[in-house]
C-alpha cells in the first residue's frame, strides 16, 4: 500500500501534536449544506470530527469514517464536549471492503486519492449514496501550486479541477448540480492568500 495513505502514516500525524486541524468545519461543507433536510450523513475522512460535529449540530445523524483510529479518538471527544452524538467508523478507502451503509450525504473534503484510483470517487463514495443523495467532493485545485502553499505537499499530481471529478459522473446515473472553482483566502506566512477550492456536488438519480 501507499504509505503516504497508510494508518501508520496518519498515526503518527496526529500524535505530532494535540491538534492538526483548526476544529472549524470546512466552508465549502457549510455552504452547500446549510439548509438542507437533515438525514443520514457520512464524513469521509473525518480527521478530528469538526464537519462531523458541525453535520449532527445541523440535525443529521453522522457517521465519521477514518483509517486513523487516533483521529476517531478526537472525534468522539469533540462530539462529546460539543453535546452530539457521532458515530464512528475506522476504514481503509483503499481497501477492498465497501464502505459501510448508505447515505443521503457523502462529504469528502480534501481527500486526493492516487492517480490509479481516481475513479473511487464514483466507484466507492459514489455508490454509498442512495438514490437521491447528494455527494460532496472537496478537493485543492492545480491553481494554488502558484500560491506556494502547496508545494511543501510533495504531490502536486493529485492537486485535480473540478471538471476532472465531473467527468466521472456524465451520464443517467447522476446529476452535477456544482462543479465549480471557487476562490477563498487563507492565512499564509506573509499574509493572506487566495486559495481555490475544487468543489463537485452530485445527486444520484
Amino acid at each position: 500500500m501507499n504509505e503516504r495513505y497508510s494508518q501508520a502514516t496518519w498515526d503518527a500525524r496526529y500524535r505530532e501534536s494535540d491538534r492538526v486541524w483548526s476544529g472549524n468545519p470546512n466552508p465549502r461543507l457549510v455552504e452547500h449544506v446549510t439548509g438542507l433536510t437533515p438525514g443520514d450523513a457520512l464524513d469521509v475522512g473525518a480527521g478530528e470530527g469538526a464537519d462531523s460535529v458541525w453535520l449532527a449540530r445541523q440535525g443529521w445523524q453522522v457517521t465519521a469514517l477514518d483509517i486513523s483510529p487516533v483521529a476517531l479518538d478526537r472525534t468522539r471527544t469533540h462530539a462529546e464536549e460539543s453535546g452530539v452524538t457521532v458515530a464512528t467508523v475506522q476504514h481503509d478507502l483503499l481497501g477492498d471492503a465497501p464502505l459501510p451503509g448508505s447515505y443521503d450525504l457523502v462529504s469528502a473534503q480534501f481527500w486526493h486519492p492516487p492517480l490509479d484510483r481516481f475513479a473511487d470517487f464514483r466507484d466507492v463514495l459514489g455508490a454509498a449514496v442512495r438514490p437521491g443523495g447528494m455527494l460532496l467532493v472537496v478537493g485543492h485545485h492545480p491553481a494554488d501550486l502558484s500560491t506556494g502553499l502547496r508545494d511543501g505537499h510533495g504531490h502536486a499530481e493529485l492537486l485535480f479541477t473540478p471538471e476532472k471529478v465531473a467527468a466521472l459522473f456524465a451520464g443517467d446515473a447522476w446529476e452535477v448540480r456544482v462543479a465549480a472553482a471557487p476562490t477563498r483566502e487563507v492565512a499564509g506566512a506573509d499574509g493572506p492568500v487566495t486559495v481555490t477550492d475544487s468543489v463537485l456536488l452530485a445527486v444520484r438519480r
